[in-house]
């Protein structure tokens, strides 16, 4: 075998000598070497399966513990494939404190990088997941929309801007460090037909991006109406969709969202119904349920899956409904006995599409508001999460971190995580110690905002604290450190405390130095051998002849 496996390398075989003799010369001179593959492998392959064989045989103890695990890896254990609530991250969590009311809004931007935060407070909070420690604290909080409540926020499928739904007519849409990008005008609220009016003219009540075109957005309002908007024009809305009742009259949207593919809309009503259309076509409604929920109840949200052919609806008769738009009569699984007390109580669909998760509402100190997991297709609860002693408003799951987010009506906002199954986010500043304050900027001047100011008065727009701090620090007047006060005589032009006297005024002024503590009859000996030599002012005077 030896030999074989060396003719095999070196290429030594009679057939060589044949072909050469066939073509009329005596060799090929000097063989190249050739190698066969196939049997190196077979012979590599061998070798491995005889060396563990061998090692098998010595650690047979061992060998029932491979065995079962191969067997777990076989049968799922670890990949969960066959199990959805195995993915559920609920294994580790952190708490942000947004404020003191509500979080009435959660947006996470498509590469989970950063969260945004908005409540009943006013307040919108920045969260940076790469750039916040252990102490968890938001780098940016300001009041976008000054006393009204924050009742929607959304990223745009680029994650440049965000849009910002609150209690008044007008929705504006900011960028990634909060800077105003554009403010929708607000309608004329004396004309009777709404689609004559350039914008909203009461509160709104939801909006959204669109998931294919990163410059439109839907809103809706008490108004009546359902509109679309391009970033790109200020000044007017896209277009109108008006949802009317069974007679015919104007019906209140409470919710809107877009389905998955960008082509339809869909709102649910104050009168318990949903109301889809299509996209290009605002007259008419393409999929109508009148009893979709109870008569006079908010519907909080609408959800499409990510098949797009299963919506999720949770109205505000404490139900949760799934339907098929396909077939758009009678939903498809329902639930009742969620309690919400919140107009924005949402729901989600798992990345996988295979649960439906919302959360509910307590009483205060009446027990603890619960985060829900459903089967999609029976609506059967597999899972729950106790969140915290106050009511879920809202929830999100993430589908490239696998990271569930929840804004409680205690202002907390909570993130739930699995070290093994979640990626990023909340594991990049758990990790962090934390910093050291810097008190240098706690002590920043505040920005004054002058936006009609003339542009030769305007002040540059200051983007960041620590930017400013570096370029003070390259001032040598503002970097100057100043001179510490003085104590005792002064001198060089500085005096100590001084009062309001003539005298200390004209120290002050004239820098009277005060610092010669030399004897001062040897100050006047000094010019003592001067005043012999050059008697100028006593001689010339008694050479007189009258004096």
């Amino acid at each position: 075998d030896d030999d074989d496996w060396f003719g095999v390398i070196t290429g030594d075989s009679s057939s060589d000598a044949d072909l050469s003799s066939v073509m009329g010369f005596s060799g090929f001179g000097k063989k190249a070497r050739t190698f066969d593959l196939e049997a190196m492998f077979e012979q590599t392959r061998r070798t491995a399966i005889e060396r563990s064989q061998h090692i098998l045989g010595q650690y047979s103890l061992i060998s029932p513990l491979l065995r079962s695990l191969k067997n777990s890896v076989d049968s799922g254990f670890f990949c969960h494939r066959g199990n959805p609530v195995k993915k559920i991250p609920d294994t580790h969590e952190i708490t942000l404190q947004h404020g003191s009311k509500s979080v009435s809004a959660l947006a996470l931007d498509p590469s989970g990088a950063r969260l945004v935060t908005g409540g009943y407070d006013y307040d919108v909070r920045f969260w940076d997941f790469a750039g916040m420690d252990a102490a968890l604290h938001a780098f940016r909080s300001l009041q976008p929309c000054e006393c009204h409540q924050i009742r929607s926020l959304q990223y745009s499928v680029t994650g440049d801007v965000i849009l910002v739904v609150a209690g008044n007519s007008q929705a504006k849409v900011l960028d990634r460090d909060g800077f105003q990008v554009l403010e929708c005008i607000k309608g004329d609220q004396y004309i009777v037909d709404m689609a004559n009016t350039k914008g909203h003219t009461a509160m709104l009540n939801g909006g959204c991006w669109h998931p294919k075109i990163k410059e439109e957005f839907l809103t809706c309002s008490n108004d009546g109406t359902v509109r679309t908007w391009d970033l790109n024009s200020e000044k007017k809305h896209k277009s109108v969709f008006k949802p009317r009742s069974l007679q015919g009259k104007r019906v209140t949207p409470t919710c809107c969202t877009y389905s998955r593919d960008g082509k339809l809309i869909a709102a649910g009503c104050q009168d318990g119904t949903i109301q889809i259309w299509d996209r290009n076509l605002s007259v008419h409604t393409k999929f109508h349920c009148r009893q979709a929920h109870a008569a006079g109840s908010d519907t909080t949200c609408l959800a499409f899956s990510y098949d797009g052919v299963t919506l999720a609806s949770r109205g505000g008769d404490d139900t949760l409904k799934t339907w098929d738009i396909r077939n758009f009569r009678k939903p498809l699984a329902a639930v009742t006995g969620l309690t919400s007390f919140f107009p924005m109580t949402d729901c989600c669909f798992s990345p996988d599409d295979k649960l439906l998760l919302t959360g509910t509402s307590v009483k205060k100190d009446e027990g603890n508001g619960k985060l829900l997991f459903f089967e999609r297709e029976s609506l059967r609860k597999v899972y729950e999460i106790e969140v915290a002693d106050a009511s879920v408003v809202r929830c999100l799951w993430h589908p490239k971190l696998n990271q569930i987010m929840v804004g409680t009506g205690n202002g907390l906002a909570k993130v739930y995580y699995d070290p093994v199954k979640s990626q990023r986010g909340a594991m990049l500043c758990v990790v962090k110690s934390k910093r050291k304050e810097k008190h240098a900027e706690t002590l920043t001047q505040d920005y004054i905002i002058t936006p009609h100011a003339l542009p030769m008065f305007r002040e540059a727009r200051q983007r960041s604290t620590r930017k400013q701090l570096e370029k003070d620090r390259l001032d040598p007047v503002r970097s100057h450190k100043p001179e510490p006060p003085m104590s005792g005589p002064g001198r060089g032009g500085r005096v100590a405390a001084h009062g309001g006297t003539l005298s200390s005024f004209i120290v002050k002024n004239i820098a009277l130095d005060k610092t010669d503590d030399s004897n001062p009859r040897e100050a006047i000996l000094r010019h003592a051998k001067e005043a012999a030599e050059n008697p100028y002012w006593v001689a010339p005077a008694y050479k007189q002849k009258n004096i």
